[in-house]
Order: C-alpha cells, then structure tokens, then sequence
C-alpha cells in the first residue's frame, strides 16, 4: 500500500511504536518534502538519532513542490485554515492521489484528504 504519512506519524515510528511499525511494515511510504525538512532540521540531535532519521528519509519515497500541489495549498488555506508547512503535506497527499496518516485531528477539516486518523 502507498501512503503519505505527517511528520507526527515518522515521530512516532522513529521513538518505537510497535502498532506503527506493523501498520508501516508493508507499506511503500511517502514523506512531503516538509515532513523531511522537519524531521531532519531538529535542534540539538546526537549523531546516532540524526543517522536513524537520515536512514529513516532515505527509506521513504520524498515528494517535492510542483504546481499541482502550489494550487491545492492554496485551495487548503483557504477553506481550512491549516498553516501552511500542513497545507502543503494535505495538499501532496490529495495531488499524489496517497492515502494520509496523520494524528493531527486539524486535517480533518480539509475537503478532498484520505485521512486516517492515528491515536496512539
């Protein structure tokens, strides 16, 4: 199965949530650009966490910016109101036609998105 999965969702993976990691194991996962810039620009990581992420990213299939997704995030902020790191990752998902992980009940406000909510 092909999935984006939030930024949330890689937090969770990466700190050893088992349901996760099953959920994830046969999955062709996606990250939007934002959740790699995120997950990797975090202040203060040690090496070893750094080398985890970086191996987790590279795993990961990383959709960048188009004008697809330029136009869908704006279609997001205007009717949902999310910020925009979260307009983006919404609108990546609805462009690349990918179901989406996320545990941020906000997305559930964006028309079009194929959530599945996470709760830990």
């Amino acid at each position: 199965m092909n999935l984006l999965i939030d930024t949330n969702i890689a937090l969770y993976f990466l700190a050893g949530d088992d349901k996760l990691a099953s959920l994830l194991d046969n999955s062709v996962v996606h990250l939007s650009f934002i959740s790699e810039l995120e997950l990797l620009s975090y202040p203060d990581l040690n090496k070893k966490e750094k080398s985890t992420i970086t191996d987790f990213v590279d795993d990961c299939v990383i959709i960048d910016i188009n004008n697809r997704i330029k136009k869908e995030t704006i279609r997001i902020r205007q009717n949902a109101a999310l910020k925009v790191p979260d307009a983006i990752i919404a609108a990546t998902a609805i462009s690349e036609q990918l179901p989406f992980l996320s545990a941020d009940k906000d997305f559930e406000r964006v028309e079009g998105l194929h959530l599945f909510s996470y709760e830990l």
